[in-house]
C-alpha cells in the first residue's frame, strides 16, 4: 500500500522541500511576469497619451476652418422690430431699417353653415397661388399692376389674378368626407400648405371654413375652383376666383408682402425672414416701427475669435502637459515616471515645438507667427495669450487672423473664391488662368408660342435635365407666354424629379427660354411630348452646360460646373470657385496652412496608422504576446518540474519507510536475542 501523504514514511518536509526548490526554479517566470506587467503598464501610458492626442486633434480641427475666426454679429437697437444673424461674409456696418409692414398670410372664410356634419358636397378643389392686382398694366406689358380695389366684405372690384411660380394643388372630397368637418380633414391630410379651420361665429349659421396659406407674401393669393360637382354644393362653398364674380369667399386676411427701408432705400419681400437684402445677413422682421427707424450694427465677433485662440492655447498646453507628465523624473527621488527617456514621447515633443516654432507661409495675411497676435512659449513649454494684443491684431486685421490657424485661401480677383484643399496643399501664392468659362444649360423655343389652350391627352410636356426625365401636365389654358412661362417653372422646381435642380423660364424675344440653375456639363436638357412644338413654336434648341476650364500654378485643373480642382504639383486639391468675370489671367491664390490645420496633420502622423505612438504600442503588445507564449513555455516546464521531483522524493520516502521497517524489525529481533541471552545466564 502506497503512502497517503509525502514524508510520512521518512518525516521529511517534502512539501517545503518541493516548495522551494520550484521558488528556486520559478525565478525565471517571475522575471518574464515583471516585464510583462511593465510593458502593459507602457501601454497604457501610451493609451493615456494617445487619448489625450486624440482630444487635441478634435480640438484643433474645430479650429481648422475659416469661419471659425471671421464670425459676425447683427445687433437690432429695438429688439421688439426684428432680430438678426450675421455670417462670416457679412460686411462691417450699421444701417437705419423701418419697417412700415409685415409680410402676411391670406384667410378666406366661408359662408356660415348651420352644422358641421351635414352634407355640402363632391368634387376636387383645386387652389391655384398668385397675386391680386389691378386690371390695367402700368406701364404697358411692363406686368407691374396698381393695387385692386378691396370691398369693406373682404372681396375684390375690378381685379385681376396673375398665377406665381408655386405649384397648383388638388384635394378630392368623396362620400367620406363631404361633411364641413370632413373638407377640413381632408384639406389639412393633404399636406398642400393650406390649414383650414371651423370657426362657430354666433350667429344663426354660425361654422365657417377659414382657410389659411401657409406662405407669406402678396403672390400667395389663393384662386379655388371646384370640378365634378355633381350637386353644385361644394363650388357653392368654395369656387371663389377674386378676378370675377364669383367670391364665394370673404378675404379676412389679405396677402401681403413686407415692406421696410434700408438707410431710405425701399425693400418689399414676400416673407417676414429675410435673406436677401444685405449679403450674410439674415432679418427677422417681428414688428412695425414707421417713423421710428432702429438701428441694425453689424460688426465682427472679436469674442468668438478671442474665445477661439484661447481653446487653442488650452488645447496645446493640455497635450504638452500630457507629455511632459508622462515623460518626467523627480530628481530628488530618483525615479521617473513610466515612459521617461521613450524616444517616441520626446520626439513628439520635439515635433510640437518645432512646428509652433516655424512661421506661416502662402501670403494669406499679414500675420505669419502666433507672437504676432500675442500668443508666446512659455519657459515652461506651454503657450499663454496676450488678449490685449490679440484685440488690437481683430481691430487692425480682423480676417487675416484666420491664416494663422485655419486652412484658409485669398484669391486677388473678387469673383474667384477659395473653396478648399486636400492635405496634399502645400502653402504658396499660385497663379489662376482662365481658358473657359462655367455656363448653364438651356432650352430654346424655335419661335412663339403657337398656341395657349390646351386639352388632355395632347396637354403633355416630357423635360429631361440632367438625365432625369418628368412628364408635366399644362393648364387648360394661360392669359399669355409670361403666364406659361411661370406655370412651366412652378411646375418644373416643384417636381421631385428635379429636385436640386431649379430651373428659370422666361420670355425672350416672345419664345419660351429655360435656364438650370446648374453649370457644367452635366446639365443637359431634352424636351418631348404631345404640347412641346406648340409651346417652344417648332423643335427647340437645347444648349449643353458646360465646365470651367484653366489652369493653377501653370498645370492643367479639372473643372466641373464653376469649381477648378489642382491635380498636381505643390497646388495639387486646391479648389476654388469662378463664379464671373472673363477669360485669361485671373490673377493669384494665396493659400496658407495655419497652425490647427497642421497640427492635426501631425497629430494624424503620431496616432495614425502606423504613427510613431501607434507603432510603439504595437511592438509593446508584440513583445507581450512574446513574453505570453514564453510564459507558458516556463509554466509548463514548471509543472512538469515539479511532478517530477514529487515524484522522486515520494520514491524516496518510500524506500526510506521501508527502511525504517527493516531498522525496526531487526530492533525488536536483537531486543528479544539480548533478552534471551539474559535470561540463559
Amino acid at each position: 500500500m502506497g503512502l497517503s501523504a509525502p514524508g510520512i514514511g521518512s518525516n521529511l518536509d517534502i512539501n517545503t522541500i518541493v516548495t522551494q526548490l520550484m521558488s528556486v526554479e520559478g525565478r525565471k517566470l517571475t522575471t518574464l511576469q515583471t516585464q510583462e506587467a511593465s510593458y502593459q503598464s507602457k501601454v497604457s501610458a501610451f493609451g493615456q497619451v494617445q487619448s489625450a492626442f486624440s482630444s487635441f486633434q478634435t480640438a484643433v480641427n474645430s479650429l481648422s476652418t475659416v469661419q471659425q475666426f471671421q464670425a459676425a454679429t447683427a445687433t437690432a437697437s429695438d429688439t421688439a422690430v426684428l432680430s438678426a444673424k450675421a455670417t462670416s461674409t457679412a460686411t462691417p456696418g450699421a444701417y437705419a431699417l423701418e419697417v412700415s409692414k409685415l409680410a402676411q398670410a391670406q384667410k378666406l372664410a366661408t359662408a356660415g353653415q348651420a352644422s358641421t356634419t351635414t352634407t355640402v358636397g363632391t368634387g376636387t378643389i383645386t387652389f391655384q397661388f398668385g397675386t391680386i392686382a389691378g386690371t390695367v398694366e402700368t406701364p404697358a406689358g411692363s406686368g407691374i399692376y396698381p393695387a385692386p380695389a378691396r370691398n369693406a366684405d373682404g372681396t375684390y372690384t375690378g381685379a385681376t389674378f396673375k398665377p406665381g411660380t408655386a405649384e397648383s394643388k388638388t384635394v378630392t372630397i368623396g362620400a367620406s368626407n363631404n361633411s364641413l368637418a370632413g373638407i377640413r380633414d381632408a384639406i389639412n391630410g393633404a399636406k398642400i400648405g393650406v390649414t383650414a379651420t371651423i370657426v362657430n361665429d354666433g350667429g344663426a349659421q354660425p361654422n365657417r371654413l377659414v382657410l389659411t396659406n401657409s406662405a407669406t407674401g402678396e403672390a400667395s393669393s389663393m384662386r379655388i375652383s371646384v370640378s365634378d360637382d355633381p350637386d353644385g354644393g361644394l363650388s357653392g362653398l368654395l369656387n371663389h376666383d377674386p378676378a370675377t364674380a364669383t367670391q364665394n369667399l370673404k378675404e379676412t386676411v389679405a396677402a401681403q408682402d413686407a415692406e421696410f427701408t434700408l438707410d431710405g432705400l425701399k425693400v418689399k419681400k414676400p416673407s417676414n425672414t429675410v435673406t436677401d437684402a444685405i449679403a450674410g445677413v439674415t432679418l427677422n422682421l417681428t414688428k412695425t416701427n414707421a417713423g421710428s427707424p432702429t438701428t441694425l450694427t453689424v460688426a465682427r465677433d472679436s469674442a468668438s475669435v478671442v474665445s477661439a485662440v484661447n481653446k487653442f492655447v488650452s488645447a496645446y498646453n493640455a497635450i504638452a502637459k500630457t507629455l511632459t507628465d508622462a515623460s518626467a523624473y523627480n530628481a530628488t527621488t530618483k525615479t521617473g515616471a513610466i515612459l521617461n527617456g521613450d524616444s517616441s514621447i520626446r520626439g513628439a515633443q520635439n515635433q510640437l515645438r518645432g512646428l509652433l516654432s516655424s512661421s506661416i507661409g502662402g501670403g494669406y495675411g499679414a500675420y505669419s507667427r502666433l507672437s504676432d497676435i500675442g500668443v508666446t512659449m512659455q519657459k515652461n513649454g506651454t503657450l499663454e495669450l496676450d488678449t490685449t494684443k490679440l484685440t488690437k491684431a481683430l481691430e487692425t486685421n480682423f480676417n487675416d487672423v484666420a491664416g494663422l490657424f485655419a486652412a484658409a485661401g485669398k484669391a486677388s480677383d473678387s469673383l474667384v473664391s477659395y473653396t478648399t484643399s486636400t492635405a496634399a496643399t502645400k502653402a504658396g501664392a499660385y497663379g489662376l488662368n482662365i481658358s473657359q468659362m462655367a455656363s448653364q444649360s438651356t432650352v430654346t423655343g424655335a419661335g412663339v408660342p403657337t398656341q395657349l389652350t390646351f386639352a388632355a391627352p395632347d396637354n403633355k410636356l416630357s423635360l429631361g435635365l440632367n438625365g432625369v426625365q418628368s412628364e408635366i401636365a399644362l393648364n387648360d389654358s394661360y392669359a399669355d407666354a409670361g403666364a406659361l412661362a411661370l406655370d412651366l417653372q412652378s411646375k418644373m422646381n416643384a417636381s421631385k424629379a428635379y429636385a436640386g435642380s431649379p430651373v428659370k423660364v422666361a420670355v425672350v424675344d416672345g419664345k419660351i427660354a429655360i435656364t438650370s440653375d446648374a453649370y457644367g456639363s452635366g446639365s443637359m436638357f431634352s424636351v418631348s411630348g404631345a404640347a412641346a412644338a406648340q409651346v417652344f413654336g417648332g423643335s427647340p434648341v437645347s444648349v449643353a452646360g458646360q465646365d470651367v476650364a484653366g489652369t493653377i500654378n501653370g498645370a492643367s485643373a479639372t473643372g466641373k460646373g464653376r469649381m477648378l480642382t489642382a491635380g498636381t504639383g505643390d497646388a495639387e486639391g486646391l479648389q476654388v470657385s469662378i463664379t464671373g468675370g472673363t477669360t485669361g489671367d485671373r490673377g493669384t491664390v494665396n493659400f496658407s496652412r495655419g497652425y490647427a490645420s497642421q497640427f492635426s496633420a501631425l497629430v494624424g502622423t503620431i496616432i495614425g496608422e502606423n504613427g510613431s505612438l501607434d507603432a510603439r504600442t504595437k511592438g509593446l503588445n508584440s513583445s507581450i504576446t512574446s513574453l505570453r507564449k514564453q510564459q507558458e513555455a516556463e509554466q509548463n516546464r514548471l509543472t512538469n518540474r515539479e511532478a517530477a521531483l514529487r515524484k522522486q522524493f515520494t520514491a524516496l520516502d518510500t524506500q526510506i519507510s521501508k527502511l525504517n521497517s527493516v531498522s525496526s524489525y531487526l530492533t525488536q529481533q536483537l531486543a528479544q536475542i539480548a533478552s534471551l541471552s539474559s535470561s540463559s545466564n
